[in-house]
């Protein structure tokens, strides 16, 4: 059924309830009972309690409710998203995720890095509350972009030795916490290098050829999403921390970056990627690391982060319009992720945050960027928060930010 039997189903019941509820008036009979269904035009608040993106259980919504607190009752917004996600014929058969820890569902657990965050309190809030090699508080991007595909609840790291063959049927991530495209951010992160996932991604479509055969594999591959996300170690950490800002101006770094960002993609492209989300970098200079070293004594945004950033994002957007032009096929989509959480930042309590400069977590002192293990002052409530540790969002935030991006991945669909 497409999404306008969706929003009509609704609304004839809706009327239809009405003429019931006005013929037993009229006759002097009550109606013993209204039951309503479908999308959010007749939702009380029943998505408060499901796995979805579909919620609004944060101000300013039921601000005009009685007790002005959020109950869940959905705006027409989110009925149009519920519309272009509920269309599972076209749904990708599955999800590669590639870069750094935005995508890395857990591939650094398994692998020697500096970059590891399988200790408490990482992952306080996802299901079982243990941490799983996600660099956030619960679940990330790709799991949330899986999990309202309807492909399933969370997108497995490659390298976890106990995937199934569902899993690799319906996607994995190569993605490694510290990747960059710079050589340099790989050598002093110690993670998975941009070519080292690829040379997984082709064993790993070997793999799939050997349980499915060549014909079914292929089929996957070609109908699959692809998601990318990198230069955000790059820009936050070797630049400003390294010499690398002394061997190159912004401009020819951020060129620099996008063009390795363009060869990965070509290289994608050749193993079969078909369609591709290349995210942008958050916004490094105004994340908690980013304003401890670039901020200030008052911890401002430090916009010379931002700005290299900015100058990363445009050539990107010159390089993902090049290939589209010139590889036949191809489907590359820039995902804005920069606009968004300067949205959140600028205007926080509009989505219920409370804390905007500091993390949830206690984070080391020589990096400012993960958490530390021995520090006892993990926040109690992490809804208050946009950010996590030095520079991962929460949980919370990565549900709003994938609920702004989702007309990026419905172009992909």
């Amino acid at each position: 059924m497409g999404s306008s039997g969706f929003l009509i189903i609704p609304w004839l019941l809706l009327a239809t309830s009405a003429a019931l509820f006005s013929a037993g008036v009229s006759s002097g009979e009550n109606t013993p009972a209204v039951f309503v269904f479908g999308d959010s035009i007749l939702d009380t608040g029943n998505n408060n309690y499901l796995p979805t993106l579909s919620k609004c259980n944060f101000p300013p919504y039921g601000r005009n409710f009685p007790g002005g607190k959020p109950t869940g009752r959905l705006g027409i917004s989110a009925a149009l998203f519920c519309a272009g996600v509920d269309s599972g014929e076209s749904n990708p058969a599955a999800v590669y995720a590639f870069g750094d820890s935005i995508m890395d569902t857990g591939n650094n657990d398994y692998i020697l890095t500096r970059a590891r965050c399988d200790y408490p309190p990482y992952g306080r809030n996802f299901p079982g509350g243990k941490p799983t090699g996600r660099f956030s508080d619960g679940k990330i991007i790709p799991d949330l972009i899986v999990e309202n595909l309807g492909i399933k609840d969370l997108l497995s790291p490659y390298l976890d030795p106990n995937l199934g063959p569902e899993d690799l049927m319906t996607g994995v991530a190569f993605a490694s916490g510290g990747c960059g495209f710079d050589p340099e951010t790989i050598r002093s992160m110690m993670a998975l290098s941009i070519p080292t996932q690829l040379i997984l991604f082709q064993e790993y479509k070997d793999k799939l050829k050997a349980n499915i055969g060549e014909q079914r594999s292929d089929d996957i591959i070609n109908r699959s999403l692809y998601l990318l996300s990198s230069g955000n170690n790059d820009i936050g950490s070797t630049y400003f921390l390294t010499n690398r800002h002394l061997e190159y101006d912004m401009t020819s770094y951020a060129a620099f970056l996008a063009i390795q960002a363009s060869e990965f993609l070509v290289e994608l492209y050749k193993l079969g990627a078909r369609k591709i989300g290349v995210f942008s970098t958050l916004v490094p200079g105004c994340v908690p690391q980013g304003r401890t070293v670039g901020g200030g004594g008052e911890r401002e945004c430090a916009e010379d982060f931002n700005e290299l950033a900015r100058l990363y994002n445009g050539k990107l957007i010159y390089e993902i319009e090049y290939l589209n032009d010139h590889l036949p096929g191809l489907k590359i989509v820039f995902v804005d992720l920069y606009g968004p959480l300067v949205g959140i930042i600028q205007d926080p309590q509009r989505y219920g945050f409370d804390v905007i400069k500091e993390s949830c977590c206690c984070t080391d002192t020589t990096t400012a960027i993960l958490c530390n293990q021995s520090c006892p002052s993990t926040c109690s409530d992490t809804s208050e928060y946009i950010f996590w540790d030095g520079v991962h969002p929460t949980e919370k935030t990565y549900e709003i930010l994938v609920f702004e991006i989702w007309e990026y991945i419905n172009q992909l669909l």
